[in-house]
């Protein structure tokens, strides 16, 4: 009995013979761009035709986050959607595909599928069809962040000679943080007790999730373009592994590494350790160290002035004394 939505595991034979040509088509345009009003193709002859060009793409291997299931007796329909992007595929599967894993999916997951497309001769629909799907679990994030982080530093982009100085005192800083964020607020609040004449140029982004890495891009290439930014710091706080994995994507990490402005990772606690920091001219171990390392204390930058000042006061009466004595001999 066929299932609604799917076609019948039997009509493959009964498509393909529909799929066979007639003596007609000898008359008919060999190409579409030889149609014409007065010479078209019958709907089916183009129905096939893409069915046989959709057809011959191989199956690939996919990422996505599962954000709708749905089962329908033997057969299943999700929709995945990007991890880095506000894309999404709609794709079905066979129930006994699902059942192959202990731990049940559900919406959330993170999963890697391989993928069909198939073309639905009577409907005209165009399908994903999911062959097989795995869940993505913590050790496999953090294996394949430990290879793109084994690769990039292959390249040399994590080198030494590649850093970039920070400026003695930046006369302005862009940050790229999360929307009234702690991490906005430290930054600030620190940077300020330390010098306050310091100003800011603050670009408020996404932080996590699937929008993250292309608004942080962005306010990255715009900080970076302008001549009055003297240093960019890019800070959040502390999150699980998958809150973090935007600045450990390789998109990113080539964009700081390319950027003419020197670049300061303050991401998370101590322990956080993204491929931005590696990257990166400067990494802070949280957001409030990265304020404390990108401008001076006007404190002990004025007591080191007075103490100039009395030691260079001190070695003038010294000499002008032995001057002095010098003289009366």
């Amino acid at each position: 009995m066929p299932i609604s939505g799917f076609p019948n595991p039997g009509s493959e034979d009964e498509e393909s013979r529909q799929g066979e040509p007639t003596k007609a088509e000898s008359t008919l345009p060999a190409t579409a761009s030889e149609t014409s009003p007065d010479n078209p193709w019958p709907l089916q002859l183009l129905s096939r035709k893409l069915k046989t060009h959709i057809e011959r793409a191989p199956a690939a291997w996919i990422e996505g986050q599962v954000i709708e299931l749905n089962r329908r007796g033997g057969s299943a329909f999700v929709t995945l959607r990007d991890t880095d992007a506000e894309i999404s595929l709609p794709a079905s599967l066979w129930s006994n595909v699902l059942d192959r894993h202990k731990m049940p999916l559900e919406r959330g997951s993170r999963v890697v599928a391989l993928v069909k497309p198939e073309f639905w001769l009577k409907t005209g629909r165009l399908n994903m069809s999911i062959k097989d799907i795995r869940p993505v679990g913590l050790g496999d994030l953090l294996a394949r962040i430990e290879r793109l982080r084994q690769a990039l530093g292959a390249e040399g982009l994590f080198s030494d000679s590649r850093k970039k100085r920070l400026p003695l005192l930046p006369h302005r800083i862009g940050l790229i943080t999360g929307r009234d964020s702690d991490a906005k607020k430290d930054v600030l609040r620190n940077a300020a007790l330390r010098w306050p004449a310091v100003e800011f140029a603050v670009r408020e982004v996404a932080v996590q999730g699937v929008t993250a890495v292309g608004q942080i891009l962005a306010a990255l290439k715009e900080l970076d373009a302008d001549p009055h930014v003297d240093v960019i710091v890019i800070a959040r706080g502390g999150g699980a592994l998958e809150d973090l994995l935007p600045f450990s994507n390789e998109e990113l990490v080539r964009a700081v590494s390319a950027a003419a402005t020197p670049v300061v990772s303050a991401i998370g606690h101590e322990a956080d350790h993204p491929i931005l920091d590696d990257v990166a001219d400067l990494r802070a171990s949280t957001p409030t160290d990265a304020a404390k390392r990108i401008v001076p204390d006007v404190a002990e930058e004025l007591a080191r002035v007075r103490q100039a000042a009395s030691s260079y006061a001190a070695a003038w009466d010294a000499s002008w004394t032995a001057k002095r004595i010098d003289s009366t001999r």
